[in-house]
C-alpha cells in the first residue's frame, strides 16, 4: 500500500479553490485524515492544485505520428504529462486500411513494463467518413462513404472511444446510430452540413463537435450551420483548439462565454508538438511549423503544436475567464463527456490524477495515480 499527503495547496474543489490537503493512497484520492501518521507529506505551499488534464484529440507529437506509426502511442503517452495532461485518446486521422486495425491492437497489447504516462483511454478515429469539400489536411484519396461494413468491429470494447464523422453524408445517420448503441461517443466535424443536417446528427445521438469553427461552415446569420448548433444545443459538448491560430483569440472568448461548461480544450497536436521551428517529415507528411502553426505546403494548417497547458493558460488569457474555468475546460469537461467520474475531479474516491500550478497556471508538477510523473523543477 502506498500513501501520499499533499499539503499547502489550493485545492480546486467543484468550481472553486480551497485550502485543504489531499490524500492518496493506492492511485486514488481518500480522506487524509485516514492516512497513516507516517504517511510521507509532499510540501505544495503556493500552488494550485488540479485534476489532471484530458486531451481528447491529440495525433501525435515529438516527432511521433500516429497516423503512420500508432505503435507510438505509448511513447507519446509517457511523454505527455510534461503539458499538464494524464490521460487522452490517441486520434488516428484519415489513414490507409491497417492503420485504425494495428492502433486497436496496440492499445490491447497494454504498455510496456514498468510505463508510466498519460493513459490513454481508448481510440479517436477522425474520419475517414468526412467530407472531401471540408477535409482539412486529411487526404481526399483515402476518404470514405459511410458505411455498417466499414465500422465493423468499432465498439467501446474494441478500445474505440470516439468516432468523428460527416452527419451530411449519405449513410452517416445509420452509422452513428450503429456506434452510438455500441457505447461509441459520436463527433460531428469536417462538414460543411446545414444546422438542420447537424441537428438531425444530434437527434441521432452525437454528443461531441470537433475543432469548432474548423473544417466546418461559416456561423452565418441565415445560416448558422454546424457551428450555430454547436454554440446553441444543449446536448453537445464541444471541442476548440485555443492556440490563437485556428480560431482567432475573440472568438474563442466568444465561444468560452457562449458554451460554458460545455467547452472542451482539445488540442489537435501532431507530430509537431514540442519540436523547433522549421520544415520537419512528420510520418508522410513535409510541414513547415513556425509562429503561424503547423501547415503544408499549401500552406493548409496540419493540427497543431499546442501544449495543453499552453491551451489552458490561452483559454484564460483570450476569454477573460477565471483560472478555475479554464482548467475545467481541460479536466471537468472532457471526462463528463466520457461519463468518467473517476477523473477530472479530485473528489474522494477519484483517480489520484493531479497537476500542480502556479497562480497564472504555469505547470510545476504532474501525477498520474498518485506518481509524480513529471516535474518542472527537475526535468529542465
Amino acid at each position: 500500500m502506498s500513501e501520499l499527503r499533499i499539503s499547502g495547496a489550493r485545492v480546486l474543489v467543484d468550481r472553486e479553490w480551497v485550502e485543504a490537503a489531499l490524500g492518496v493512497r493506492d492511485g486514488f484520492v481518500v480522506d487524509p485524515g485516514s492516512l497513516a501518521v507516517d504517511a510521507p507529506i509532499l510540501d505544495a505551499t503556493g500552488f494550485l492544485a488540479a485534476p489532471g488534464y484530458v486531451d481528447l484529440q491529440c495525433n501525435g507529437g515529438l516527432g511521433i505520428d500516429l497516423a503512420r506509426a500508432p505503435e507510438g502511442m505509448w511513447e507519446l503517452g509517457r511523454q505527455l504529462p510534461r503539458f499538464g495532461v494524464t490521460a487522452w485518446l490517441p486520434t488516428i486521422v484519415t489513414t490507409p486500411d491497417g492503420v485504425v486495425d494495428r492502433a486497436i491492437a496496440t492499445l490491447a497489447a497494454g504498455p510496456p513494463a514498468g510505463w508510466r504516462g498519460a493513459v490513454p483511454l481508448g481510440l479517436h478515429l477522425e474520419g475517414p467518413f468526412l467530407s472531401p469539400v471540408k477535409k482539412g489536411a486529411h487526404p481526399e484519396a483515402l476518404l470514405q462513404p459511410p458505411t455498417l461494413d466499414a465500422i465493423a468491429g468499432w465498439s467501446t470494447d474494441a478500445g474505440v472511444s470516439l468516432v468523428t464523422l460527416a452527419p451530411d453524408l449519405p449513410g452517416a445517420l445509420d452509422v452513428l446510430e450503429a456506434l452510438v448503441a455500441r457505447g461509441v461517443i459520436v463527433s460531428l466535424g469536417h462538414t460543411p452540413a446545414t444546422a438542420a443536417e447537424a441537428t438531425e446528427g444530434v437527434d441521432a445521438g452525437a454528443r461531441w463537435v470537433t475543432h469548432l469553427f474548423n473544417a466546418m461552415g461559416p456561423l452565418h446569420h441565415r445560416e448558422p450551420g454546424l457551428a450555430g448548433v454547436a454554440l446553441s444545443d444543449e446536448r453537445l459538448h464541444v471541442g476548440l483548439i485555443p492556440d490563437g491560430i485556428h480560431v482567432h483569440p475573440q472568438v474563442v472568448a466568444m465561444a468560452q462565454r457562449a458554451l460554458g461548461e460545455r467547452l472542451t480544450i482539445v488540442t489537435d497536436a501532431v507530430g509537431a508538438l514540442g519540436m523547433p521551428f522549421g520544415r520537419h517529415s512528420i510520418g508522410r507528411t513535409e510541414v513547415t511549423i513556425g509562429d503561424d502553426g503547423v501547415r503544408l505546403a499549401d500552406g493548409t494548417l496540419a493540427g497543431s503544436n499546442l501544449p495543453m497547458d499552453q491551451g489552458v493558460r490561452n483559454l484564460m488569457a483570450f476569454s477573460g475567464c477565471a483560472p478555475a474555468a479554464a482548467v475545467r475546460a481541460a479536466s471537468a469537461a472532457p471526462a463528463t463527456l466520457l461519463t468518467d467520474p473517476t477523473r477530472g475531479t479530485l473528489a474522494l474516491g477519484a483517480r489520484a490524477d493531479v497537476v500542480l500550478l502556479t497562480e497564472t497556471l504555469d505547470l510545476v508538477t504532474t501525477f498520474v495515480g498518485g506518481e509524480i510523473v513529471h516535474d518542472a523543477r527537475w526535468s529542465r
